[in-house]
């Protein structure tokens, strides 16, 4: 999973993938539990959903929606989101159910039940309503219920048995013909009604974890299917003012994916890869958390839609290249909590340093190492990462913060995962080429640890450091006892020398949100506000307005800016461009402060990362095999 705004998100306003273990089978036959959704019949946003599960044998059986779904660190409860939930005897008539908590229901009498019947909320209307706090969603793990376009991530929609998460799956999804429709789920049938008005399309899954991991999108879609090497890419995108188009993207997209199988090498890829793009106009009703969420042979975006062509293709490569790099880890090298994973009551893996962390180094260093940046620009996101991760907690260990990623205060300091998670990647990587003389790095220690399990042989958490260790250098092992499971903080500079790189004081181009150590905003959750930090002092252009710390923003062109909103507002600002007509208005101790004017391009002053006059032959050549291998 990425959040797009783990870029950018700070302070107060911070706001995955595997199986499970075989367990025993209440039911009298081994047929595949039989499930619809239809889209055709929606009513108030609501689709109707039926689950057939076959005879039970046993008196009382439980069924849950997901609490906590694969590849996301936080709550959802996708079971908050059912309406109408009824269970249905073989006589047709009503059972009577118990509803445990938000995401569970048990049903007496099971041997004489038939079927169970709901109705579906979406959860992209309720990120309006209550917005991206809390435990509403993440939205590319969400759910969407509009006239031209549904989401459908099937673990908002389908439930399981406690007991029959291994049992197979059939489902049926009825929608109008004129809907595209694609799907990452086996299709075994099509078949249009009578009238030919509606089409219901046929999937199978093996088990649960496949409705989990294969992701659907139908609607009013523009989709484009094309080769890069042998996988066939099928990139769908749903733009509601028809912005931006599959095709514009597809060269974008092609060439991301061609560099990141070059980079891989030998790694098992898959046959098919589905990109499924939703695009945020910000109307009410539409997704405010914007990135993207990994599945074995698919992802999920949600990014903006006012994105200038040029902005939604580095976004694109930003976040897509993060998630398809996930094919390396957890989605082939994990540990049991995410193989045996628990949807109702989870634990959590020492590793997100590894899952999170080293696929974000991935996502940015195969960019480099495969000519689609100069080395100059890889130097500044990384430097950037350094930047962000010092506004976190620094001195925090890694491995506890990943075990107890729900929960405070190790929640506020997920977003970590991608900025010094990717530089613990980093660091391992420079030791790597250091200790062989440049011919191990990060990606040959995970190819050996791939081949080592696999995606269908976990590891055992507590063995993973030791087992790296053993597998590489001492000097590996320090680093991960010193600064992944410890709490001392890692010396940048150490590492950086190794490959002849050094700082110095510069004045560098900067966004409208950032100067050189980090974000320039903060918020008083007590007060509901958000306003400017010191650090907008060490931003050109909002100093040259003469913008202070602690004046409170109160509108960006027209539109107030609040706690709800914050993560898309701020998004927008994060792609402001020179040259573009604001106006954002200020309070400050009371009095209104209107800037309204063009931008210019801003800067600060930072330590830049810049290549050392005086690095040696040795350095010289360990920054090779760093960069271009």
């Amino acid at each position: 999973m990425k959040h797009i705004l783990s870029t950018f998100t700070f302070g107060a306003l911070l706001l995955s993938c595997g199986g499970s273990k075989s367990t025993v089978n209440d039911l009298a036959t081994a047929n595949p539990i039989s499930t619809s959704i239809n889209l055709s019949s929606v009513v108030e946003d609501r689709a109707p959903v039926i689950i057939n599960p076959g005879r039970f044998i046993t008196e009382t059986v439980t069924y849950r929606l997901p609490k906590v779904v694969q590849g996301t660190y936080s709550i959802s409860d996708f079971g908050k989101y059912i309406d109408a939930f009824k269970a249905i005897n073989y006589e047709g008539n009503d059972m009577q159910t118990t509803r445990v908590d938000d995401n569970t229901w048990t049903i007496a009498n099971a041997t004489n039940l038939d079927k169970i019947e709901y109705l579906v909320n979406d959860t992209f209307d309720q990120e309006s309503v209550g917005g991206i706090g809390g435990e509403i969603p993440f939205s590319p793990s969400g759910t969407n219920i509009e006239p031209d376009n549904y989401v459908l991530n099937l673990h908002g929609f389908i439930g399981y048995f406690d007991s029959l998460k291994n049992a197979q799956y059939t489902l049926d999804v009825t929608a109008p013909a004129s809907f595209v429709r694609t799907s990452a789920l086996q299709n075994t049938n099509t078949k249009s009604s009578s009238d030919g008005t509606q089409i219901t399309s046929s999937y199978f899954a093996p088990r649960y974890f496949d409705i989990t991991d294969n992701p659907m999108m139908y609607g009013k879609l523009d989709v484009e299917e094309f080769m890069v090497g042998d996988i066939n890419i099928v990139l769908s995108v749903y733009s509601p003012n028809n912005v931006h188009t599959a095709a514009s993207m597809k060269e974008t997209v092609y060439k991301m994916m061609e560099a990141q199988k070059s980079y891989l090498g030998d790694v098992n890829a898959t046959p098919r890869y589905d990109i499924y793009l939703y695009l945020s106009d910000g109307s009410e009703g539409s997704p405010k958390g914007f990135g993207a969420l990994e599945h074995h042979t698919s992802t999920v975006v949600v990014l903006m839609e006012q994105s200038t062509k040029e902005q939604l293709a580095a976004s694109m490569v930003d976040v897509v290249a993060h998630e398809f790099f996930h094919i390396v880890t957890p989605l082939s090298l994990h540990s049991e909590d995410v193989h045996y994973f628990d949807y109702y009551e989870p634990t959590f893996s020492k590793h997100l340093w590894m899952y999170e962390g080293v696929t974000e180094y991935f996502a940015q260093h195969f960019q480099v190492y495969e000519g689609l940046v100069d080395p100059e620009t890889f130097y500044s996101t990384m430097n950037q990462k350094i930047g962000i991760s010092m506004s976190m907690d620094d001195t925090m260990s890694f491995t506890t913060m990943s075990e107890n990623v729900i929960d405070q205060p190790y929640a506020a300091n997920y977003g970590n995962v991608y900025q010094k998670g990717a530089l613990i990647g980093m660091c391992i990587d420079i030791l790597m080429r250091e200790e062989s003389n440049g011919n191990r790095s990060m990606l040959s220690l995970m190819k050996e640890l791939s081949a080592k399990y696999g995606k269908e042989k976990p590891f055992v958490d507590d063995n993973l450091i030791d087992e790296i260790t053993a597998m590489t250098y001492p000097s590996v092992g320090e680093f991960l006892n010193t600064h992944v499971v410890g709490t001392t903080p890692i010396n940048y500079e150490k590492f950086y020398e190794k490959v002849g790189l050094s700082y110095k004081e510069a004045r560098v181009e900067t966004n409208y949100i950032q100067d050189g150590k980090g974000f320039i905003f903060d918020g008083d959750r007590e007060k509901m506000v958000i306003f400017f930090s010191d650090g907008v002092k060490n931003n050109s252009f909002w100093a040259d307005q003469g913008v202070l710390p602690g004046d409170v923003i109160k509108t960006i062109n027209g539109n107030a800016l609040t706690m709800q909103n914050a993560q898309a507002m701020i998004g927008g600002m994060y792609q402001w461009q020179p040259g573009q007509e604001i106006n954002v208005v200020l309070d400050r101790d009371g009095k209104e402060i209107i800037i309204k004017t063009a931008l210019t391009q801003s800067f600060t002053m930072a330590k830049k990362l810049v290549e050392s006059e005086n690095a040696t032959a040795k350095q010289i050549e360990m920054r090779k095999a760093w960069l271009k291998g």
